[in-house]
């Protein structure tokens, strides 16, 4: 297995020495967990401050919800929601990612100071890879079977590890054939999307399959239906107690990087797992 060496971005570079902790923050009306919230832009700058403040390392900026059963958004809207928290983050000097699959959200996004394009559709767009090249941006690629609004309407697969690792692995050999740096892929299996219970902790159980790439991974477990499923409970936002474990056995099975939304719990969540495997003979 080659370890990978870090993650790069626009104008930095992620070594992996520590987990990095991408901190979600939703400018949206209807996000599954925190939908409305941080709608107003000053509210969402506030919002991403205080998740680096408690050890978010890239605030991932959102402005159209990816719930299952959601509707897609026109890309006036969208950039009207993350462009005035993308660019106070970033004169901020924060690191700042784009949760868009619009080619020319992320652009003008990346033009603002977003360092990375976090992309759940995996260059649905046919121009995402033209401007994730051009711009030397960070590339996540997510798996998703079928689209937010259908996503979960009994997703089928045959052997799910296997499906979404060649899936995963076609995409980055897609990404660089378009320009794309291998050095600024990161790969999700995308938990929740597409995936019932039994797919997601198979995912999870079997992830060093995810993770024995030369691509680092990132694992976005928080808040999530399945955690509410296995516990009973309904709140998402109560849920931050079992994101953690989640994250920690992500860790363990060698995911380089976690996206969250309580940053402060999970970041203890980490330190410990961190510790633990560093102390592995």
């Amino acid at each position: 297995m080659t370890e990978p060496a870090g993650w790069r971005l626009r104008t930095v570079t992620f070594s992996f020495d520590h987990t990095l902790i991408m901190g979600v923050l939703n400018v949206t009306s209807d996000s599954f967990s925190d939908g409305g919230l941080f709608l107003a832009a000053d509210a969402a700058i506030r919002q991403g401050r205080a998740l680096a403040e408690a050890g978010a390392g890239i605030i991932d900026v959102g402005g159209q919800s990816t719930r299952p059963g959601s509707e897609p958004i026109d890309v006036a809207q969208e950039l009207d929601r993350v462009l005035p928290v993308v660019k106070a983050l970033a004169e901020d000097g924060l690191v700042v990612s784009i949760d868009t699959d619009k080619a020319e959200v992320a652009r003008a996004a990346i033009e603002m100071g977003a360092e990375a394009v976090n992309d759940i559709t995996s260059l649905s767009d046919p121009a995402m890879g033209e401007v994730v090249a051009g711009t030397g941006a960070g590339l996540v690629l997510m798996h998703m079977q079928g689209t937010p609004r259908t996503m979960q309407i009994d997703p089928q697969y045959d052997d799910v590890v296997a499906e979404v690792r060649q899936f995963l692995l076609e995409k980055a050999g897609q990404a660089e054939n378009l320009g794309v740096d291998p050095a600024c892929l990161m790969l999700d299996p995308g938990i929740g999307f597409g995936k019932t219970l039994t797919h997601n902790l198979d995912l999870l159980a079997n992830l060093t399959e995810l993770t024995d790439t030369a691509y680092p991974v990132l694992v976005g477990t928080s808040r999530k239906s399945f955690l509410g499923t296995l516990t009973g409970v309904a709140d998402p936002s109560d849920r931050d107690d079992v994101s953690g474990v989640a994250v920690a056995l992500a860790i363990e099975r060698g995911a380089k990087a976690v996206r969250v939304h309580n940053v402060a719990v999970c970041r203890r969540s980490v330190l410990v797992t961190e510790a633990i495997v560093r102390a592995e003979r």
